[in-house]
């Protein structure tokens, strides 16, 4: 085992100052953090550059720099395919989401299930929340804690946990977005010099891309379309689109820094700004995983004894490849922290928001907004303390348990991601719908996953195939379901047993079929119980879709000027809501005629 030198140790320790210091000039100067508009929204202030890039690390963890070139090295690049849903899960958010919270002037998305529904649907939603991010930090930590660097593993996780808690409780949102953008750039510099390195340990470019091609690990595009099969261009690219929505749509984290933007036009640029750092965080995790292959090529590291599971594979690598250059491994150790930091202190502030405005400040409306800061305050370092004692309990589980604990959090967001499209979609959606929705959809998702995670463990697992199952981890934390919801399989292929086939279901497609239990149920009762009238809906609440369709329809099928004797004569189409049906209106002076006629759009 190779640990740190002094260099390393003094790269880390810059790194742990650095954010420090973020924190503190934030909390020492502007408005000092004395309102709850500058501390839990940054004043309403940000720019969308700082937005993107701490939009892209607040889920671009430690999960992601460990987790995809252990992905990627074990079952070759199809993983590379989830870029594709980037496009919709950016887009969609950008031109729905955004809008819709922004001109209701929120400080969190929970308020939005009020506004829409009622008190009991925003309470049901803020708990689920609170569940998932402490599930979230938990998480971050188990990933920073293989340790093969020398580092104790207590002294890394306290090191980190009590930076992130002081400067998110003292410099306040601000702080967070700043200390994500320098970490972001911590991040890329840690990832190329490993690539550069360890692409020049091999031989150069033309050997690396030799060795990488010859193992097989440049996938080609996989269209089967078996719900199933783990890793298909369909699970990664369509059902990545709703785990993309349940980050980057109604997700508090990313939702609180939308609405920390100067104008609704910054945050849905800072939306479009993120597409180009999110491909570039994906492609350079990639890469480190064929870097590793082509150093390694089909060695088993687990099964040779370096290292005891493949959580400690990129490290490993780090450590042993790259010893002879000082000050790399601590850079890129840094790299990893940095992004644990930006996560954690992103579930410290998002958790002290929702508690503090879906929680306190209904219950107690007459308090101050002085005294609201300094209890929001001591909620974010109080949240960084209670979880902290969470990844002591995490240290303590067997890794079935912990793997248990990374289905949950993925289970959490397809719920609620449904419910946020209930509300917005779906104008005739009642309180009763939403909530046993929601119930029935986190029911669903628990009997489902628990139900997958029980069926894999009675199974023997053997020799396992390029894109297989066998692998511990994925681009972002809800994704990180993977290493619970694995599909064991066999040396000689077969379909899955009849009652096990919906927990074979692929772990990409949970939050589509999560959130659609929940659309579906919702609907279904809000039709028996009487649908809400449209004089009960909060103006703002929901998104005009019919209305945007009708407009979309209109544009594709433009009006062109109709031959006649006068100029005056014109053809005007109209696209009907619900039938498809034209009618053509012919307009003069002195008359107007209506003609029908049916037709297929």
């Amino acid at each position: 085992m190779t640990y740190f030198t002094t260099i390393d140790f003094v790269l880390f320790a810059l790194l742990l100052v650095a954010s420090m210091a973020i924190g503190l000039y934030y909390a020492l100067s502007g408005g000092r953090q004395r309102t709850t508009q500058e501390f839990l929204l940054a004043d309403r202030s940000m720019k969308c550059l700082p937005l993107s890039l701490s939009l892209m690390a607040t889920f671009q963890s430690a999960v992601a720099i460990v987790g995809t070139p252990a992905e990627v090295y074990t079952n070759g690049t199809q993983y590379w395919f989830i870029g594709c849903s980037y496009i919709l899960g950016l887009l969609i958010p950008a031109h729905i989401f955004i809008p819709v919270f922004y001109r209701l002037n929120l400080t969190s998305a929970y308020q939005y299930l009020e506004l829409r529904f009622c008190k009991t649907v925003r309470i049901c939603g803020t708990v689920t929340f609170i569940f998932q991010m402490c599930i979230f930090f938990m998480l971050v930590c188990f990933a920073i804690s293989p340790v093969v660097t020398g580092f104790h593993l207590w002294g890394a996780v306290l090191a980190t946990g009590l930076v992130c808690t002081v400067y998110t409780a003292l410099g306040g949102l601000k702080a967070v977005i700043w200390t994500d953008v320098f970490q972001t750039v911590v991040m890329f510099t840690g990832q190329m010099a490993v690539i550069i390195v360890g692409v020049h340990q091999v031989g150069g470019f033309s050997d690396f891309w030799r060795k990488v091609t010859d193992g097989g690990r440049i996938s080609g595009i996989d269209l089967n379309p078996d719900p199933t099969v783990r890793h298909t261009f369909w699970t990664l690219a369509v059902g990545g689109v709703f785990l993309m929505l349940s980050l980057y749509g109604v997700n508090q984290a990313q939702v609180q820094r939308y609405l920390s933007s100067r104008t609704e036009k910054e945050a849905i640029m800072s939306c479009y700004m993120a597409f180009p750092c999110l491909q570039i965080a994906l492609g350079l995790s990639c890469l480190m995983g064929l870097v590793m292959f082509a150093c390694y090529g089909d060695i088993n590291l687990v099964d040779q004894q370096y290292i005891k599971s493949k959580d400690q594979m990129v490290l490993y690598f780090v450590m042993d490849m790259l010893q002879d250059f000082p000050g790399l491994p601590g850079l890129f150790v840094a790299c990893l922290f940095s992004a644990s930091l930006s996560t954690i202190s992103s579930a410290f502030n998002s958790l002290a928001t929702v508690t503090m405005e879906d929680l306190i400040k209904p219950n107690y409306p007459s308090i101050t907004d002085s005294r609201a800061t300094l209890l929001s305050k001591i909620l974010a370092f109080s949240y960084g303390l209670v979880c902290l004692a969470m990844a002591y309990i995490v240290h303590l589980m067997n890794s079935s348990v912990l793997q248990a604990a990374l289905s949950i959090f993925g289970m959490l967001g397809g719920p609620l991601l449904g419910l946020f499209c209930l509300g917005i979609f779906f104008p005739w959606a009642n309180s009763s719908g939403a909530v046993t929705g929601l119930i029935a959809g986190l029911v669903m998702a628990f009997w489902v996953g628990i139900g997958g995670f029980v069926a894999q463990m009675s199974s023997s697992v053997t020799v396992c195939p390029h894109n297989c199952t066998d692998t511990v981890a994925t681009k972002n934390l809800t994704m990180a379901t993977v290493t619970a919801i694995m599909t064991p399989v066999t040396n000689k292929p077969s379909k899955p047993v009849a009652h096990h086939g919906l927990y074979s279901l692929s772990y990409m497609w949970y939050s589509a079929f999560n959130s659609s239990v929940v659309v579906l149920i919702g609907l279904f009762v809000s039709l028996i119980t009487g649908p809400m009238k449209e004089r009960d809906v909060t103006t703002g609440t929901v998104y005009p879709l019919m209305d945007k369709i009708h407009s979309l329809l209109q544009i594709l099928v433009k009006p062109k000027a109709c031959m006649g004797s006068s100029p005056e004569h014109r053809v005007i189409l109209r696209t009907s809501q619900s039938l498809n049906v034209i009618k053509l209106s012919y307009t003069s002076r002195n008359q107007t005629s209506y003609l029908e006629q049916e037709t297929s759009v």
